[in-house]
């Protein structure tokens, strides 16, 4: 995994903490249920924010580049798996033992 997957990674760790923190201040505020939507929103900028920018990776696809090598690799065990080999995560080639037959 690289620099860049690694940042990623933990951009999208860090909005979606601060997102799912600043949806639970957003429900428990009581104030929520007395002002019309957009003054509550406006009255919670940081949820707003933390929103539209989570919103915003996932429209750039960062959920793709961060579940992409994992995906990828789990698809290459499959395959390698029918001929006794199999890969790590970096792609690394790992021959089994063959299986004796009698």
């Amino acid at each position: 995994i690289n620099l860049l997957e690694q940042a990623e990674e933990m951009l999208l760790i860090v909005v979606s903490v601060c997102t799912a923190t600043c949806t639970w201040n957003w429900l428990i505020d009581p104030d929520t249920q007395k002002v019309s939507f957009f003054t509550s929103l406006w009255s919670h900028r940081f949820f707003t924010i933390s929103c539209i920018t989570l919103i915003g990776l996932f429209f750039a696809g960062i959920h793709k580049t961060v579940v992409a090598p994992s995906t990828i690799a789990a698809q290459c065990q499959t395959v390698l798996a029918e001929y006794n080999t199999s890969c790590n995560d970096t792609g690394k080639l790992i021959l089994k033992c063959r299986p004796h037959v009698q």
